[in-house]
């Protein structure tokens, strides 16, 4: 057996039920899935927290695990030496003090995070796997800039959230060089947060259509009654709609108009031609779902997150995450999170202009979907050691 590999941790914030938490502390503690729950095979041997707030647990948490905690991105690279001294890195940018742009973007700094861990690359004259949480960057531009930074110092990559690895019910998954004709996702909660939870569980889908993902022409945002007369103006599929939001078991009583007091959508265009669409729908389902047409028939899927228990769609993320920090290898494309990175900030420029349609040449990112599928569940809903109630300073609620 070789030697375990070392790990970093930079975090923008670390209190309880945070990304940090519900990532770091599995690769201190162990993961859920159904499957078991498995100890971690690479060691945390470093932790940056960019601020401590009154509700940190992340300090005690490395002292009770012999984490040294860093004044520095660099220097928590460095793990104690003069140059780089970790094997892998995760990048955590997700919650924490930061502002909002006029935008609506909440300004995490990630870029500026991987800025520092790639100088640290550089200087030392080697790379190493780094994983990125949820979206790139606030900003399409960093977001870029990020991918040709990786791409010239030849950066393992990473990235995304654990949407990918819910749980779905029933179970649908495309075979590669499908013929989707039409699809849509359906979400909740915060039009930019979530928003890119729904793009997410969008792409994962269509890029496994005849040719991969083509990358995406335009993207346009619509409100409030807006969206229900672009369903009528057959601008997006009102049956797709239905279908999604079918599959979704914990859902309001009578109907998406009556109950989605702030109903959005996100219009794409994507460069083949394919018109997808995310409607979000807080208020009325409370998990994501996915809806396609294949050849005339419809299929939909419910993406479910354990909403309580031991966190187990982070565990499965967690576990995919150190077989890439071990392969260099990850399961599945990087270029879905530049391209979602790209449609939720196209989306968010779309609603702070007046709703228009905005044109998105930066984002020709063509790639094809994975051959092998990631390790995730298969069942419709968390069981086994997902639900140990024995380990509450384990437990994640999704919704923070």
């Amino acid at each position: 057996m070789g030697q375990r590999l070392r790990v970093a941790a930079i975090c923008t914030i670390y209190y309880p039920k945070s990304h940090a938490d519900a990532i770091v502390t599995k690769f201190l503690k162990g993961m859920s899935t159904d499957e078991g729950f498995f100890v971690p095979e690479v060691d945390v041997v470093a932790l940056y927290i960019d601020h401590v707030l009154e509700n940190d647990i992340g300090v005690g948490l490395a002292a009770a695990h012999g984490v040294p905690v860093y004044p520095s991105i660099r220097r928590a690279l460095h793990a104690g030496g003069d140059a780089l001294n970790v094997d892998a890195v995760l990048l955590i940018g997700e919650h924490g003090d930061y502002p909002w742009n006029e935008r609506g973007r909440h300004m995490y700094p990630r870029r500026y995070f991987f800025e520092q861990i790639a100088g640290v690359f550089a200087e030392s004259g080697r790379v190493v796997p780094v994983f990125n949480d949820k979206h790139f960057a606030y900003d399409f531009a960093d977001a870029q800039w990020m991918w040709n930074r990786a791409s010239e110092l030849e950066i393992p990559l990473m990235a995304g959230s654990c949407l990918p690895l819910a749980w779905r019910q029933p179970w649908l998954e495309y075979e590669l060089e499908t013929p989707v004709e039409e699809a849509l996702a359906v979400g909740y909660g915060g039009i930019e947060a979530y928003g890119y939870h729904t793009i997410e569980t969008l792409l994962c889908m269509v890029e496994r259509r005849v040719g991969g993902e083509s990358g995406v022409a335009a993207v346009q945002c619509l409100e409030g009654e807006a969206v229900w007369r672009a369903r009528d103006e057959g601008r997006f599929a009102g049956d797709l709609a239905g279908a999604a939001c079918a599959a979704v078991a914990d859902r309001a009583a009578g109907t998406m108009e009556a109950a989605a007091a702030k109903p959005a959508v996100f219009l794409i265009e994507h460069r083949d031609g394919l018109r997808t669409a995310c409607l979000m729908l807080h208020g009325f389902v409370r998990h994501w779902a996915y809806a396609g047409r294949i050849a005339g028939a419809v299929a939909a899927t419910e993406f479910y997150l354990q909403p309580d228990g031991p966190g187990a769609n982070f565990g499965y993320l967690c576990r995919n995450i150190q077989r890439f920090f071990t392969t260099r290898q990850p399961p599945y494309p990087p270029q879905r999170t530049l391209l979602a990175t790209g449609i939720i900030a196209a989306a968010m420029n779309s609603r702070y202009e007046g709703h228009r349609r905005v044109e998105t040449p930066e984002l020709n990112i063509p790639y094809r979907s994975y051959a092998t599928l990631p390790l995730r569940p298969r069942g419709p809903r968390p069981q086994g050691a997902c639900l140990d109630r024995e380990a509450p300073d384990l437990l994640i609620e999704w919704e923070s």
